[in-house]
C-alpha cells in the first residue's frame, strides 16, 4: 500500500516539475520579447507584461522547489511528510500575481496621468498576437497537468498564464486601435485588466489558506467513505469522520463505527483492517484510527428508550445528530454523544440536555458527549 503510494507521489511530482519547466522556458522567451517590442514601442503596457512573465517563470521556478521538498520522504522530525510545503509554494505564487496586479495598477494609472505616445510597427503587432497565443497555449496546457497532479501551485500559475493571454490580447487591440485610430486607451484598459489580476491573486490566496487552516472535508468524499464503511459487516454506521490533510494526495483519517456488544476483539481488528483496505484502494485515504460504539442486542429497553431521547435531544435548536447511545445496565451508565452546530451554546444546551435526558433514565448516570460537526 505505502510502496504504491509513493510511486504515484513520486510520477506527480516528475509531473509537476515537468510542466513547471515547460512554463519557465515559455516564460523566459516571452519576457524578453515583449521587453525588445515595449522599449522599441515605447509601450508602458508592452513592458509590464514582460515583467508580468519574468514573475511567472519565478512563479514556475518557486513550485519547482516546492514541489521537491515536499516529496522529501517522511523522517523522524515530520513523520507525515513534508506534502504541505506544496501549499506554500502555491501562496507565493499567488502573492506574485498580487503584486504583479497592484504594480500594473499603479503604472497603469500613472500613464493616465501621464500619457505616452506608443508607437508599433507591424512586427511588433505580429510578435504580440504570438505572445497572445502562447499564453493561452501555456494557460491550458498549465492547469490541465496542475489538475491532474492535483497542484494548487500549478493551478494557479495555469490561471495566471490565461489571465496573462487576456492582457497581452487586450494590449493588442489597443495597439490595432491606435494603429487605425490614433486612439490610445492601454492605460485605461491596462487598469481594468489589472484589476482582475488582483481578484485573482486574492482567490488564489483565499482557496490556498483554506488548505493551510484545514477545510471541511469535500461532502462527497465524507459520504464516499461513511458509504464504504458501512458496508463492512458487522459495522451499523460511522460517525465522528476526520480528515486531516498533510498535502496533495496526502490525506489521513479517523472515524468512529458502531458495532454489536456481542462483538469480539478479533472481530473488531478484522473489521478495522477490512475498513482501512477498502477505504484507502477506493478513495486514497489513510484511515489512521478506527474508535467503536457498541450498541444493544439484548436489551429490550434500550431500543424504546433511544428512540425517546433522540427525540428529545434532536427536538432542541442547535442540536445536529445523536450516535452512539448505550445503555449499560451493570455499571448504571446511559452514554450518548450529541453533534452540535457551529452557531449553538454548547455548553448551555449540554446542560439542558443532560437534565432532560435524566429525568427519561432515572436509574442511570448520563454521559453525553459533545461532538463538533466535522462533515456530513
Amino acid at each position: 500500500m505505502k510502496e504504491n503510494k509513493l510511486t504515484e507521489q513520486s510520477a506527480r511530482q516528475k509531473l509537476i516539475v515537468r510542466t513547471s519547466l515547460v512554463g519557465v522556458l515559455v516564460n523566459v522567451l516571452l519576457a524578453g520579447m515583449k521587453a525588445a517590442v515595449g522599449l522599441l514601442a515605447n509601450s508602458i503596457a508592452v513592458v509590464l507584461d514582460a515583467v508580468n512573465n519574468l514573475s511567472d517563470a519565478l512563479s514556475s521556478v518557486i513550485t519547482i522547489v516546492g514541489a521537491k521538498l515536499s516529496g522529501k520522504r517522511p523522517d523522524r522530525k515530520h513523520p507525515l511528510g513534508y506534502g504541505r510545503i506544496e501549499y506554500f509554494s502555491a501562496l507565493i505564487v499567488a502573492a506574485l500575481v498580487l503584486y504583479a496586479g497592484i504594480t500594473a495598477l499603479v503604472e497603469s494609472v500613472k500613464k493616465i496621468i501621464t500619457p505616452e505616445t506608443p508607437d508599433y510597427s507591424l512586427l511588433s503587432l505580429i510578435l504580440i498576437g504570438a505572445a497572445v497565443a502562447a499564453k493561452i497555449l501555456l494557460g491550458r496546457y498549465v492547469t490541465a497537468k496542475g489538475r491532474k497532479a492535483d497542484s494548487d501551485a500549478l493551478i494557479a500559475s495555469g490561471s495566471d498564464a490565461s489571465f496573462d493571454a487576456i492582457l497581452s490580447g487586450s494590449v493588442l487591440l489597443c495597439a490595432i486601435l491606435f494603429k487605425t485610430t490614433g486612439l490610445s486607451l492601454e492605460p485605461y484598459v491596462g487598469a481594468v485588466i489589472s484589476l482582475f489580476i488582483l481578484k485573482s491573486g486574492i482567490e488564489m490566496i483565499r482557496d490556498t489558506l483554506d488548505d493551510l487552516l484545514g477545510a471541511r472535508i469535500d461532502p462527497e468524499l465524507s459520504r464516499q467513505i461513511k458509504s464504504l464503511i458501512c458496508q463492512e459487516e458487522g459495522v451499523r454506521g460511522a460517525f465522528d469522520l476526520l480528515l486531516n490533510n498533510y498535502g496533495p494526495g496526502r490525506n489521513y483519517a479517523t472515524v468512529h463505527i458502531e458495532v454489536a456488544d456481542s462483538s469480539t476483539a478479533a472481530q473488531i481488528d478484522r473489521m478495522t483492517r477490512s475498513i482501512q483496505k477498502r477505504v484507502f484502494a477506493e478513495t486514497g485515504v489513510i484511515v489512521t484510527g478506527v474508535g467503536v460504539y457498541s450498541y444493544n442486542t439484548g436489551n429490550d429497553e434500550s431500543a424504546a428508550l433511544q428512540k425517546r431521547v433522540t427525540q428529545a435531544v434532536l427536538a432542541h435548536e442547535g442540536t445536529m445528530q445523536v450516535h452512539g447511545f448505550y445503555l449499560d445496565p451493570e455499571a448504571k451508565e446511559l452514554r450518548l454523544d450529541v453533534v452540535f452546530s457551529f452557531d449553538a451554546d454548547s455548553r448551555r444546551l449540554l446542560e439542558e440536555i443532560t437534565a432532560e435526558v435524566q429525568t427519561m433514565a432515572p436509574d442511570y448516570s448520563v454521559v453525553i458527549a459533545p461532538d463538533v460537526d466535522l462533515s456530513d
